[in-house]
């Protein structure tokens, strides 16, 4: 990698205006380090100067109120899945939580991270590939390797966004608190998040000089179930193939209201109206389970390699909606 300087954070403000003298990706943020280092060492991102954002006081940790929790942009992604609280009434978070990486990663990824990674695309990784998302002409996925790349959304980029918790944030209704220059602001967790036909060379909204704060979620309602399934090609710690992040509000054996958000099947994290239309106000059962994952994948368009994800989303939205019934 190449020589940089390195800064030890000391206040928000300081970090904001140090971003707001630089060029984009002269100055860059570092936290757990999970993502950062690898593209350091592959030199897709060069910066001169890298901030340590864990001397931040106050950035990291857990509260929780009656209206709902708030979560610190440093707090572990270990921390947030082994949370009590949050296994038991936010389950969708813990479970997509635990499934991030491995052991090791997870005592030292942070949630701001895990929301801020970038795609884990082969040929962006690839430093001898001058794609679209790098100031190039082409995505090589199209005529190119496609296993790991979207169904939904693509054009003109292929990625899929790599992070386990977004989906799970997304379908719990959070937002996210970010602050810059100009003060704070909060936004909802799917909004942050951008599609390649809106901005191909960014995944989410943040400015150069922004930075991620706070996850706030709202308490979950008493008869709210919650589960994360996520499909990988290995029995190991792997990315998602397809995940599926399901909220159901129930009466009993009858859907209320339905979040189904999916990872793994475009570049950024997608809500299936489809499926929650079918599942809206019907009782769960079989049939009905199984057309909402139908009814999921009628806009896919697969490419080359990847077709094998179209059954995976239906089947995994089908288990998923069984399960506020099991």
């Amino acid at each position: 990698m190449d020589k940089f300087s390195y800064i030890n954070a000391t206040s928000l403000k300081q970090v904001t205006s140090l971003l707001s003298d630089s060029g984009w990706g002269e100055v860059m943020l570092l936290a757990g380090g999970t993502d950062l280092l690898s593209e350091l060492k592959e030199y897709i991102e060069t910066p001169k100067t890298l901030i340590n954002l864990k001397t931040l006081p106050g950035m990291d940790g857990i509260s929780e109120n009656a209206n709902g929790i708030k979560i610190g942009a440093l707090t572990t992604v270990a921390d947030i899945a082994m949370h009590p609280s949050i296994q038991q009434h936010y389950t969708v978070l813990a479970q997509a939580a635990a499934s991030v990486a491995t052991p090791q990663i997870r005592n030292v990824g942070t949630i701001g991270g895990n929301l801020c990674q970038r795609p884990r695309c082969w040929y962006y990784r690839d430093e001898t590939v001058n794609c679209i998302k790098k100031g190039g002409d082409l995505c090589y996925a199209v005529d190119g390797l496609s296993k790991y790349h979207a169904i939904f959304d693509g054009d003109p980029v292929y990625i899929v966004h790599p992070s386990d918790i977004a989906p799970a944030l997304i379908a719990l209704d959070a937002s996210i608190k970010i602050t810059g220059p100009e003060g704070d602001k909060t936004i909802k967790v799917e909004e942050f998040f951008t599609l390649p036909s809106d901005n191909p060379f960014r995944e989410n909204v943040l400015q150069p000089n922004e930075i991620v704060v706070e996850i706030q979620i709202p308490k979950p309602k008493l008869n709210t179930k919650s589960y994360y399934l996520k499909a990988r090609e290995k029995g190991a710690p792997d990315f998602a193939l397809v995940s599926v992040a399901g909220v159901f509000e129930m009466a009993g054996r009858t859907c209320q209201i339905a979040n189904i958000i999916l990872g793994g099947v475009a570049p950024k994290p997608r809500r299936s109206t489809e499926a929650e239309a079918a599942l809206t106000g019907k009782m769960l059962n079989k049939d009905v389970c199984t057309m909402a994952g139908a009814e999921a994948v009628q806009k896919a368009q697969p490419m080359n390699d990847n077709a094998y994800k179209v059954t995976l989303t239906q089947n995994l939205i089908s288990r998923t909606a069984m399960m506020a019934v099991s």
